[in-house]
């Protein structure tokens, strides 16, 4: 979550702008010897993260409110500016640990998008590089820095009110469905799990982050079935209730082969 824009933070054009321009030397754009270009606006580089876990049988996102302007009080994803010499996703999970408390990197993070509409900050030209992070349940965020709050909130209800800060609601709806398309494909569902698991417990985390009903033994009968996905370990538990549950962890595989498919929604 970005306080306000200060020289210091302000970063030029990437070097697309700067080949540009060199290439003539012609006018301003290649005056300055090789380097970037002098007439180009200022643009502020920030990140942003779109963290999801399962909590209370619900998907929940991470927000935190903003205790500046602009949209003080208002709930935002977590995130700020990228220091000088300092890496997109060092970036990522030092904000994440600052805004939140959170000091442990997420299981999973990857690069979602760039979002960089001119008008998307009130105070200057800021373009964000949006992360996807899931992880098991997390504990209580505790808020740090400019964030009045933080909590976990039910995706289903993120929204809510006057809605995020900024352009966070459409960065939220991107990480979503990047996060339901992704687990159709690749083992990154078990980033929800503690490192051991049932396979009911995982076919839970595919039924919130699709929002449908799965047939038990069918998914049974996939997961396990599917080269490198699950690791037997040998022992049991009974936490889900019932007959004792054989206990699994991450294989090695990427990705999956056959992929999990999405049920298709039905129509009315």
């Amino acid at each position: 979550m970005p306080p306000p824009l200060e020289p210091s933070t302000a970063t030029t054009a990437d070097g697309d702008g700067g080949g540009n321009g060199g290439n003539g030397g012609n006018g301003g754009n290649g005056g300055n010897g090789g380097g970037l270009p002098t007439d180009v606006a200022p643009v502020a580089l920030s990140v942003d993260l779109v963290l999801l876990t399962v909590r209370r049988e619900q998907l929940h996102v991470l927000l935190v409110r903003r205790g500046i302007e602009p949209y003080r009080d208002r709930w935002a994803l977590p995130g700020g500016f990228v220091r000088p010499g300092e890496d997109l996703a060092e970036a990522a999970v030092r904000e994440l640990a600052e805004e939140t408390g959170l000091r442990h990197p997420p299981a999973h993070l990857e690069q979602l998008a760039t979002y960089g509409a001119p008008d998307r900050d009130p105070r200057g030209r800021v373009v964000t590089v949006a992360f996807l992070a899931l992880a098991p349940q997390s504990r209580t965020p505790i808020a740090g820095t400019d964030a009045a709050a933080s909590r976990w909130a039910p995706v289903a209800t993120a929204g809510d009110g006057p809605g995020l800060a900024f352009d966070h609601a459409a960065i939220l709806a991107d990480g979503l469905e990047r996060a339901r398309a992704k687990i159709e494909y690749s083992a990154v569902a078990t980033a929800f799990c503690e490192p051991e698991f049932t396979v009911a417990e995982l076919r839970r985390i595919y039924e919130l982050v699709w929002s449908a009903r799965l047939d038990p033994r069918n998914f049974h009968r996939k997961v396990t079935g599917t080269a490198g996905f699950l690791v037997p370990t040998g022992r049991f538990t009974t936490r889900d209730g019932g007959r004792p549950a054989e206990l699994y962890r991450r294989g090695d595989a990427r990705v999956l082969h056959p992929a999990m498919l999405r049920p298709v929604p039905r129509l009315p």
